[in-house]
């Protein structure tokens, strides 16, 4: 499984470069977690946490000063050590709308595929977000595999109760090895 060279020119022409996160990262990455207006944001100590625990199964886009400007991260299901579990996308709003998210999350899979094996993505999308359904169902048509969706956890388990909606789960996969 890789990216389309096709992908990784375009992504060069609208930033510098993909790499891993760094510790220093995680306040940029927090910032853009909160700005998205999206996600759940988690506390900043989370993502300094996450840039170093989980920096080899999570990325990040670097804007032409070497900043972040858009992230995925994820981790390996310990039960199920070929699925990369997609925690959270984000993209900068400056930088929105370029494919970026989609060149992030291909540069992410390839790379985990080639260093440790890759059978099956997963994530969670609450059904209002449109952006992360369009991502994810445009990846597996573009990585020609199936997704299957099912609710994980219902809204009434979060603390929130009845306000929180439902966090579907996406299965995409398998990947030809």
């Amino acid at each position: 499984m890789t990216a389309a060279p096709a992908d990784f020119a375009r992504a060069r022409s609208e930033f510098l470069s993909i790499d891993t996160p760094r510790v220093e990262d995680g306040a940029a990455i927090w910032r853009i977690a909160r700005d998205s207006e999206v996600l759940d944001l988690n506390s900043s100590y989370s993502y300094l946490l996450w840039c170093r625990d989980f920096a080899a199964t999570s990325a990040v886009a670097r804007g032409e000063d070497g900043e972040p400007i858009a992230f995925v991260t994820g981790y390996i299901r310990p039960d199920r050590p070929e699925t990369l579990v997609v925690w959270q996308v984000a993209v900068d709003r400056a930088h929105r709308g370029k494919g970026l998210a989609a060149t992030l999350l291909d540069a992410l899979t390839a790379r985990v595929a080639a260093e440790r094996g890759l059978s099956c993505v997963e994530t969670t999308i609450t059904p209002d977000n449109t952006a992360s359904d369009r991502l994810f169902t445009s990846y597996a048509q573009r990585h020609d595999v199936a997704l299957e969706q099912e609710v994980l956890f219902d809204g009434g388990l979060f603390p929130e109760g009845t306000t929180h909606l439902p966090e579907v789960l996406y299965r995409i996969g398998p990947f030809a090895t």
